[in-house]
């Protein structure tokens, strides 16, 4: 097992491990734990009552949380003539087709949001091994393989983020930064789990938010009640 640090020891002995904390008081621990250096990211983590081995019981989707995420998002963007224009004028960081792709080949992936047109799929689907393990492959159901260009990159520039349920059906999702408001933390959480909770499978039963914690980077997790969570 890794030894913990002393700044991870430090903050541990103010969380209570035994306590399953509000809402509010774990997005408000998790600000006055976090010591590092830095600006630390908050991740929340969800475990949940779905069987991943089953096509109908995924869980996956997008969605814009109202104050960003900090950080300003790299944004590349395949696509040719009116639809190229299109996206350097919505603020796309990078703009290309072939010659992207071929940049991409030797190793470069420096952007945080792939976005693609339809028509340029066969140029990105070489890059699936490399974009892929990344989480940055486009896909229509994430919303960037998509004609509307202009509102693909406006919203990851705003914040978007994706969410997919893993092999142990689990979740883990940036909510923002420590020097975050404690209101807009919340505001963020409660976008996020809104949109999870109505990503809720059909075929899922039983209860559906089995575990939920929040932490920041180098911080503890912070267990929260998952009854109630968006009241």
């Amino acid at each position: 097992m890794a030894k913990k640090g002393k700044r991870y020891l430090e903050a541990a002995k103010k969380v209570d491990p035994r306590k399953i904390y509000t809402r509010d008081e774990a997005i408000e621990l998790v600000k006055e734990v976090a010591n590092a250096k830095f600006d630390e990211t908050v991740e929340v983590a969800i475990k949940l009552g779905v069987d991943p081995r089953h096509a109908d019981q995924q869980v996956r989707g997008t969605v814009v949380l109202p104050h960003g995420l900090g950080k300003e998002m790299k944004v590349l963007v395949f696509a040719k003539g009116d639809k190229a224009k299109e996206a350097q004028d919505a603020g796309a960081d990078f703009v290309g087709d072939e010659d992207l792709a071929t940049k991409i080949q030797g190793g470069w992936t420096d952007f945080d949001v792939a976005i693609a047109t339809p028509d340029m799929m066969g140029v990105v689907g070489r890059l699936g091994r490399i974009l892929g393990p990344r989480g940055l492959m486009p896909n229509p159901r994430t919303g960037t393989v998509t004609l509307e260009i202009e509102k693909a990159v406006k919203e990851a520039k705003a914040g978007k983020v994706e969410f997919r349920v893993n092999k142990e059906a689990g979740i883990h999702c940036p909510i923002g930064k420590v020097s975050f408001e404690v209101d807009q933390l919340r505001d963020n959480f409660l976008a996020l789990m809104d949109a999870i909770i109505k990503a809720k499978p059909a075929a899922a039963k039983g209860t559906y938010l089995r575990k939920l914690s929040i932490s920041s980077t180098m911080g503890p997790g912070i267990k929260v009640q998952t009854q109630h969570v968006l009241d």
